[in-house]
């Protein structure tokens, strides 16, 4: 695993969140949710995931989607 950041909602996400993840996290954070995101990398691949609930993840087809955690 590689070392990720955080930041607070309504912030501008740091450089080290790809681009691609970007509108997927504008759109989680346009639904009223507050609280921190943190940025980990598992694999190769970014995870973002919201402290009120959410991720934003890039699937194996190289789609990035924001949904529920799953547990």
């Amino acid at each position: 695993m590689q070392l990720g950041t955080r930041w607070a909602t309504g912030s501008e996400p740091p450089a080290s969140v790809p681009a691609s993840y970007r509108p997927a996290i504008a759109e989680v954070e346009s639904r009223g949710l507050s609280g921190h995101w943190t940025l980990t990398w598992l694999e190769g691949r970014a995870i973002a995931e919201l402290d009120a609930g959410w991720e934003v993840v890039q699937t194996a087809s190289g789609d990035v989607i924001a949904r529920p955690f799953e547990d």
